[in-house]
């Protein structure tokens, strides 16, 4: 950890917020210049940033407004603030967007935010449905089922565990592919029965042990849980899933709009 100085060289020139209105409040342009220096690369994770006083006195203008812009990026995940004799404002990782809007995949997910995806295989094989994932997929009960579990990772940091069930008698030959891409890839490019719909449900969850050792956080943490069942343009149910992130790592996101037949359906049901 560095703690960073007002003339400290990572932080290079000061805005200049003498500029007309046009350029926008003071406290955007204080917000754009700090992200600019974490998006070099010049102000890193776990940096301290100078004390408010000192680097509101270093830009000539109020504490409330350098507030502004450092809640901002707190808001946006770029900076994180503690308290206490040792605290202050620290630069953090920022949080991966993982936009469900339109079904992607985690391969998709990623290069949507521009990072690459990794994958780990935990576990994959044929195993006997269990009646959570035979009802899910509309097969009886002595139905057997493909099981993939992997650890997804981006920026070589675990983000997310998949537990993926999928027909075996619709993918045979299935786990003779690679299993570390894009399994929608796999599912379209060599069976033709990529998902094309789906209902999703998200809810909070608190992670198990295993859970914790594969995603390398503490026992106990938080987790976002995602349940995922998913058709074919003509009905087939293709895929049953159980999608767990890790929050501080990541940031759900969904487009939504009214009369739009291309965005999902939020459905908020009684527990």
């Amino acid at each position: 950890m560095r703690t960073l100085h007002v003339d400290d060289e990572a932080l290079g020139d000061k805005p200049d917020l003498s500029a007309t209105a046009d350029d926008g409040p003071s406290h955007a342009r204080i917000a754009s210049w700090l992200l600019g220096r974490i998006g070099a690369g010049k102000v890193r994770p776990d940096d301290k940033l100078p004390p408010e006083e000192e680097l509101a006195a270093a830009l000539g203008v109020s504490r409330m407004t350098l507030r502004q812009a450092l809640g901002s990026l707190e808001a946006r995940g770029y900076i994180e603030r503690r308290r206490g004799r040792s605290g202050g404002n620290f630069v953090r990782e920022p949080r991966i967007e993982v936009d469900l809007s339109g079904l992607p995949g985690f391969t998709e997910l990623m290069r949507r935010a521009n990072v690459r995806a990794g994958a780990r295989i935990v576990r994959a094989g044929i195993v006997s449905a269990s009646a959570e994932v035979a009802s899910a997929l509309e097969l009886g009960r002595r139905h057997d089922v493909i099981e993939v579990i992997r650890v997804r990772s981006a920026r070589r940091v675990p983000l997310a565990l998949e537990e993926t069930y999928l027909p075996a008698h619709l993918f045979p030959g299935f786990l003779d592919h690679s299993l570390t891409g894009s399994l929608y890839g796999l599912m379209r490019e060599h069976y033709g029965l990529a998902p094309h719909h789906a209902k999703e449900w998200l809810e909070p969850e608190i992670s198990t042990a295993e859970h914790a050792r594969l995603l390398e956080i503490e026992p106990g943490s938080a987790l976002m849980l995602v349940t995922r069942k998913a058709s074919t343009a003509t009905g087939v149910p293709v895929e049953y899933a159980h999608d767990r992130y890790r929050p501080d790592r990541t940031r759900i996101s969904l487009q939504t709009g009214i009369g739009a037949s291309s965005v999902p359906e939020l459905n908020i049901e009684p527990v």
